[in-house]
């Protein structure tokens, strides 16, 4: 399986916060690949700046240090997160949906309102 993490995921499972067990074991199975995408890393360091959020200083190092691959943002993702219905505003959201349909990903996220586009979810 192929998974991209939400940025709430990303920061629970980096924190050791509470998954769903079916989450937690697709994350730790080292069979699946599990992305993070460049518009999480964005979103994270501009809600750490403003103080909304508190998140590693050594995000990178944590990545590499779970062996998840980063996914950088091409110009069809921004393109398709361009074009979305307007379901959810929030345009890092909107780019991890873009990036899940195109590069086939299942997007691992506790937020329900994603469930309004055609991308394949596994709750977290």
């Amino acid at each position: 399986m192929r998974l991209l993490l939400d940025t709430h995921v990303l920061l629970w499972w980096l924190a050791d916060e509470p998954l769903r067990d079916d989450a937690k074991r697709a994350i730790a199975d080292q069979h699946n690949e599990v992305f993070v995408s460049a518009a999480t890393a964005w979103e994270i360091s501009i809600k750490a700046a403003l103080g909304k959020l508190e998140a590693p200083d050594d995000l990178s190092e944590q990545l590499g240090a779970n062996a998840f691959a980063p996914l950088g943002i091409a110009i069809p993702h921004a393109l398709v997160a361009g074009g979305l219905p307007r379901h959810h505003d929030d345009p890092f959201d909107r780019m991890l949906i873009a990036q899940a349909r195109i590069e086939q990903l299942v997007l691992v996220t506790r937020d329900a309102r994603l469930a309004r586009y055609d991308v394949e979810m596994l709750a977290a």
